[in-house]
């Protein structure tokens, strides 16, 4: 790490290449690299520089101008999951379902501000006073959620939650003790049939990522539609892929598209099956709807536990539609085949919780039947989404 007087000259060093980057606002990342390790060594004749503080003056330098500033290395962190930063009070990640505080931060809250209006303008977002809180994603799929001051009391909040590389397998699940193998095959093979199937769980409870894994069973002839905030599904192998993403309304007069919009959208499109990210809100009714005239659908939703997915779902088609809860339970009950229910453990690890099936509706409620549960006492390991 550098020491004091580093990071003042980097400072010094950032400034005098910005000013000449104003310049020249279409070179290339070789040649910002070049005009950097010229002003290094030019530095380096006026006081001793040695190889390691070069080195790492160029890759700061270069990431503040360029990239994302401090955030750079922990993004392509692959062991970290989660980023946050809480304003200039400081920087905290998740690694290996355990919270770290980095103790570094951001010098200034206008700093952290040019990291956030790089993220947001690359992603066709955009965040200001007038909209201070905004969902985007980075090229490598990364998820964003920024929320400014004055909303966020002490300073910009920045979250970036990661995913990895490649998508994680049925197979490493089972090897990390998230689900059984018994479990895996029996969902691969309602995939294949093309059963409607939700997911739910808590925040971080890797919903997301689960949804990935049971995309790699969907077979390769259909004609799969994505719809999501911003685009986190990492769907490989399927020839005949959509992705949508939903757009926010700004100051230009674009109108705003909603997950709703997408899913109407969607049904035109002649899908064979739609993967909706997440239904927050009035989306219900539309997702409902859907998949009890003949579609085949996968999605996720907050929830505390399998029952509690009715609910929830109940007040979410009211959001967006005056309707009987005997009607929405029923729909409820034909449309889903199987409920899945997930779960962040103490440890940190992330497990399958509970299968379900709806099974039909009886007394003016939803009837569903366990078809796996976790057992007691297996609570705990090392296993994790």
């Amino acid at each position: 790490m550098m020491g004091k007087m580093d990071n003042f000259i980097a400072g010094g060093l950032q400034e005098e290449i910005i000013a000449r980057l104003d310049l020249s606002k279409h070179m290339s990342e070789e040649e910002i690299r070049e005009l950097i390790d010229e002003q290094i060594k030019q530095e380096s004749k006026r006081q001793y520089l040695d190889v390691a503080s070069r080195e790492q003056l160029r890759k700061d330098i270069f990431h503040a101008i360029r990239q994302l500033g401090l955030l750079q290395e922990l993004i392509e962190n692959p062991e970290i999951t989660e980023i946050m930063v809480n304003g200039t009070s400081g920087i905290f990640i998740e690694k290996e379902g355990r919270l770290y505080n980095l103790g570094i931060k951001f010098d200034s809250a206008e700093k952290l501000k040019q990291v956030i209006r790089q993220i947001t303008s690359e992603c066709n977002r955009v965040v200001n006073e007038a909209s201070p809180i905004v969902d985007a994603r980075l090229s490598d799929g990364a998820r964003v959620n920024v929320v400014l001051d004055p909303v966020a009391i002490n300073g910009p909040i920045l979250t970036i939650r990661r995913f990895p590389a490649r998508p994680i397998t049925m197979e490493q699940l089972v090897n990390m003790g998230s689900v059984t193998e018994e479990c895996g095959d029996w969902l691969k093979d309602k995939v294949e049939s093309g059963c409607n199937i939700l997911v739910s769980g808590g925040t971080g409870s890797g919903k997301t990522t689960f949804l990935n894994v049971l995309s790699q069973f969907i077979p390769k002839q259909e004609r799969v539609i994505t719809i999501e905030d911003s685009a986190e599904l990492q769907l490989n192998g399927i020839p005949n892929l959509v992705s949508l993403e939903t757009r926010n309304a700004n100051v230009e007069g674009c109108k705003e598209i909603t997950i709703r919009d997408l899913i109407k959208a969607s049904l035109r499109m002649r899908p064979d099956r739609i993967i909706v990210g997440e239904v927050r809100g009035k989306e219900a009714v539309d997702m409902l709807q859907s998949i009890n005239v003949g579609h085949s659908a996968m999605t996720t939703v907050h929830a505390n536990s399998v029952r509690d997915v009715v609910s929830r779902l109940e007040t979410m088609v009211l959001m967006g539609m005056e309707m009987p809860l005997t009607a929405i339970r029923k729909q409820i009950a034909s449309g889903f085949d199987i409920m899945i229910h997930l779960g962040r453990l103490r440890d940190g690890s992330r497990r399958v919780l509970e299968i379900a099936e709806p099974t039909g509706f009886e007394n003016g409620e939803v009837q569903i039947r366990t078809v796996y549960r976790l057992r007691q006492g297996a609570e705990e390991g090392s296993g994790g989404l």
